[in-house]
């Protein structure tokens, strides 16, 4: 008894076993959770990560909160913009988890009193403060590298506070706490100051939104490509009962993917949120096929047995390969570096297996059980169709050489191609934490940055005269570079403490020319700070290392990378060997690093994965020559896509690396259902080339330009994603399917007939 036969004989029992099955994949769902933490797009072993753990260890912990205000008009060196700093900057101790608050009010400003040095708020009684006393607020924040393009503006109009937590895990419910005090303040602050303009950035801010994006990509891309993918079903197979079945289909096959993922304890994040847009999107493609095919007996006067063994007895086995090549394709981003595109494409995988299953199973029982009948437009089909082959037999070798020109054209273009990745850019410019990081950057200072300690060999050697001389060096080569736009560094604090202790004469703003002379400055000016404000920040416990910031301008990765060498030589080729740091790092340089990353390990990823798919074309299609002849259509789409993209962009990211392995499993699935009624044709029918082509066109060709316009439209969709790495992915993933579409309808029959046709006169 064939396969087919059991299910329609037993379309029940088959109902049963498919969904009890896949409900109990499901019920893993109940573990699911968002994870909100920026780091999880980094593995164990990323290098840049273990640095800035290792600088977060020596220093204080890098977790921020930026909170910016700007009044409309005017500047912030007046009574009642300072009371609002000086009132945030006491309600901001109070925010959880908070282990440190700067601002231009509480900056410890440093003064000499006869032989004594005072330590104070820059700010202590803002309603007492007169014109000269704003005149010095006013002096003192423009001259201190401390604060200047770091607290205040150059411009004296923004100014920000600077928030460091400490939570005890990177939890959303955790992180949560501090982001909803932190929103509450600015609303109230919005709400009672409508003339100054707040902005919340930071890396914690930037935690959150990861989750909330992801969150908000959950509820509205999935529920609208749902709703969209129905309809496009019910107008292409005008059957109520068809679309049905397969949005049935695809939800179970979703539900079973994210139950999967539960029991494996994976959380949500931007990435992988949306594998649950792809799973839906494909689930449809394996559905279109059996129920053309079913549709199509139905119209001949077939019954809905008989119709249901014919569908799956063409269908089983290229379903199954296109299935195959898909999961194929998704878990070769295992490859991939950054653990949630891992996940990503093993959650997909999970679904596309899940949807293979159900189509095997569930759908056919419900094709055998539900009243569906035939809608009569095969007609149609069959003359258009029919008058396109035609066409294209008759202009192959235009279109030939122009298949060649355009692949051609396209290939030139890769080279225009660039790596970057910002991860402020991350979120689509609708987003208040990428709206509020643009105006914190347009306005006061920049985000990107790069940290490095520099050690002095020793304990208590950053006292060391020769190491404050070169750190100042180094200091001063870096404000000579043209990416940067500020440098924090411990010989600014120095420079102070020894003007302050002489008398604050200006021609003593220079570094202490003894030892014991610039250790006793920096104690008496560490007994004298408040708790809170300590220099933990800037000098390790042992006072061997100091830890110097350089902030940068919105510069991409590849310059990023290049200041970061630059920096590395200079202190290679300038600096006795003990003040050699372990390297650059930062959270923005960690992602930089990432891109080049994951592209590289998806090399090997996307190349295991072509030989796979390459391997099982060959098998399945039991014939070398026409496993060959495959490849072209798969390959030359990503080609001319990425040579478009060039075009269009010139720039990868992150999302480019897994976008070749993920479509490249995809688009074969046309060129697999056509070379399958094409064989079919040879073998079955003893058609010639010219004859076979027409017979595939006629059998498979609606459902495979209806199959990928369900596909094109669903990666089109994260187009609207909040997260642009998902949005870049989707449109380019679309790209690379169009084109797939168009060649496998032009350039595939052309070839085909080449190649058969010359065989056969060599035959005849």
């Amino acid at each position: 008894m064939s396969y087919g036969k059991f299910v329609v004989r037993h379309p029940w029992l088959m109902l049963f076993v498919s969904v009890f099955m896949v409900l109990l994949a499901a019920y893993g769902v109940k573990n699911l959770y968002f994870s909100s933490d920026y780091r999880v797009f980094f593995g164990p072993d990323n290098p840049q990560l273990a640095a800035q753990d290792e600088l977060e260890r020596t220093y204080t912990k890098m977790d921020t909160v930026s909170f910016v205000l700007k009044p409309d008009n005017g500047d912030v060196y007046n009574k009642r913009i300072l009371g609002l700093v000086f009132d945030l900057t006491e309600k901001a101790w109070h925010i959880p988890y908070a282990i440190r608050v700067d601002s231009l009010t509480n900056y410890q400003h440093t003064r000499a009193q006869e032989d004594d040095m005072i330590v104070e708020d820059l700010v202590e009684d803002p309603d007492s403060l007169d014109s000269e006393q704003l005149d010095l607020i006013r002096r003192v924040s423009q001259s201190e590298p401390t604060l200047i393009n770091r607290l205040i503006s150059a411009d004296g109009k923004t100014t920000q506070l600077i928030i460091t937590v400490e939570t005890p895990n990177t939890d959303e419910s955790t992180l949560k706490k501090v982001v909803s005090q932190v929103r509450k303040m600015a609303d109230e602050v919005r709400a009672a100051n409508p003339d100054i303009h707040v902005a919340l950035s930071g890396n914690v801010i930037m935690s959150i939104t990861f989750a909330e994006a992801a969150q908000h990509d959950m509820a509205t891309l999935f529920p609208l490509m749902y709703g969209l993918l129905a309809l496009t079903i019910l107008l292409f197979l005008r059957s109520f009962y068809g679309m049905l079945c397969t949005m049935t289909l695809v939800f179970l096959s979703v539900a079973a993917a994210i139950g999967l993922a539960g029991y494996i304890g994976w959380g949500m994040n931007g990435v992988s949120a949306n594998s649950f847009v792809v799973i839906l999107t494909i689930s449809v493609a394996d559905c279109i096929h059996l129920l053309m095919t079913y549709f199509g007996e139905l119209g001949k006067g077939v019954d809905r047995k008989k119709a249901t063994i014919e569908s799956l007895r063409i269908n089983m086995q290229p379903v199954f390969l296109t299935s195959l090549t898909t999961v194929i394709g998704f878990l070769s981003l295992n490859f991939n570096d950054s653990p949630p595109f891992r996940e990503f494409g093993n959650i997909a995988a999970f679904g596309v297996i899940a949807a293979w299953f159900l189509s095997i199973t569930m759908l056919p029982a419900l094709m055998t059980i539900l009243p569906m009948k035939a809608r009569g437009h095969k007609q149609y089909n069959d003359s258009f169709m029919s008058s396109y082959v035609e066409w294209v037999m008759r202009h192959k070798k235009i279109i030939l050489i122009a298949s060649v020109f355009v692949v051609a054209t396209s290939a030139a273009m890769l080279p225009r191609l660039i790596y970057n990745d910002k991860f402020v850019e991350f979120f689509s410019s609708d987003i208040a934490f990428r709206k509020d990081t643009d105006f914190l950057m347009d306005n006061l200072t920049g985000t990107y940055t790069l940290e490095f300690s520099v050690p002095s060999g020793e304990d208590g050697g950053i006292a060391n005269p020769a190491y404050l001389n070169k750190l100042e060096e180094f200091a001063n080569w870096l404000r000579t570079q043209p990416e940067v736009r500020h440098v924090f560094s411990f010989t600014d604090v120095m420079k102070r403490l020894s003007q302050n202790l002489n008398g604050d004469r200006p021609e003593y703003y220079r570094l202490p020319d003894s030892r014991p002379l610039a250790a006793q400055y920096l104690l008496l000016y560490e007994m004298s700070l408040p708790v809170g404000l300590d220099l933990n920040n800037q000098i390790d416990v042992g006072k061997s290392a100091t830890r110097l910031t350089a902030i940068l301008d919105n510069i991409n990765t590849g310059a990023m990378k290049d200041l970061k060498y630059r920096s590395e030589d200079w202190l290679r080729d300038n600096a006795p060997p003990e003040m050699q740091p372990s390297g650059a790092t930062s959270v923005n340089l960690i992602f930089a690093f990432l891109t080049k990353r994951t592209f590289d390990s998806m090399f090997w990823g996307t190349g295991i994965a072509f030989l796979l798919i390459s391997a099982c074309l060959v098998v399945a299609l039991r014939n070398v020559k026409l496993g060959i002849v495959s490849l072209v259509p798969n390959i030359m789409p990503v080609i001319v896509a990425f040579g478009l993209w060039a075009v269009l962009s010139g720039e990868l990211g992150m999302f480019a690396a897994s976008v070749t392995a993920t479509a490249l499993g995809l688009i074969v699935d046309c060129t697999v259902h056509f070379l399958s009624k094409y064989q079919r044709g040879k073998r079955e029918k003893n058609l010639h080339a010219e004859d076979a082509i027409r017979y595939a066109f006629s059998m498979v060709g609606k459902a495979l330009w209806v199959s990928s316009l369900v596909l094109i439209i669903g990666f089109s969709s994260l187009m609207l994603s909040d997260f642009t790495m998902n949005s870049r992915m989707g449109s380019l993933t679309a790209m690379i399917i169009a084109m797939a579409l168009i060649i496998d309808f032009l350039l595939l029959p052309v070839i085909l007939l080449y190649v058969d046709k010359k065989k056969e006169n060599a035959n005849v």
